[in-house]
């Protein structure tokens, strides 16, 4: 566990905060990270339309079912991501942009070395089992931290309790229930595998903190 406050990066509590251990789908805190800065940059657009290929549609695991070939927008696969964890959505964003899941992994592998981030490897984009796949939960906080202090606007999905897809047809609700009970929630992410057990990133603001 680490408790980091987003304004100063100051640690308020720590508990084996350098272990390795899987992080499930919170692994996603980096792909949602690299896929807003792509945003950012101008490499990618909200309205850009993602094809899904056939890697992307095998995902097991949480996902929003998505099928070979089939589009969607950025917008609605980031919904997919940070809503539901979906697992196909984070394949086909990183496929989009990086050309290949493999190439995209290297960038996130590259993007927590900038981070600090000296506890972790990732071998995919979704946090499903993969031997050596790893950070920790001081890690976690490093990466949590720039997903919110540098895109607030994360916080348009990740606050998001219940919404839809496909134009209504594929209801989402979230995995985070801690939406519907603490005070200040806005995020972020959770996870869960057999191996990794049961994980998440929370972010919340209180009085001002």
């Amino acid at each position: 566990a680490v408790l980091m406050e987003k304004e100063t990066g100051t640690i308020l509590f720590e508990q084996n905060a350098h272990d390795k251990l899987e992080p499930a789908s919170v692994t996603k805190v980096m792909t949602l990270l690299l896929v807003l800065e792509a945003i950012d940059d101008g490499r990618l657009a909200l309205d850009d339309m993602v094809t899904v290929s056939a890697h992307a549609a095998s995902m097991g695991g949480s996902q929003v079912y998505l099928k070979e070939g089939e589009q969607m927008s950025v917008d609605d696969m980031l919904k997919a991501v940070a809503v539901v964890s979906g697992n196909d959505a984070a394949v086909a964003l990183a496929e989009h942009l990086a050309g290949s899941e493999e190439a995209f992994v290297a960038r996130m592998n590259e993007r927590a070395k900038e981070l600090g981030m000296n506890d972790t490897h990732f071998v995919n984009c979704t946090g499903l089992h993969a031997d050596g796949h790893v950070t920790s939960a001081y890690d976690i906080a490093l990466m949590s931290r720039e997903l919110i202090w540098r895109h607030p606007d994360i916080r348009r999905f990740t606050t998001i309790w219940m919404d839809s897809l496909r134009g209504g047809a594929s209801m989402l609700v979230n995995t985070n229930k801690l939406l519907r009970r603490y005070e200040g929630i806005t995020g972020l992410k959770t996870g869960t595998t057999g191996g990794a057990g049961i994980c998440i990133s929370a972010s919340a603001t209180r009085n001002g903190l």
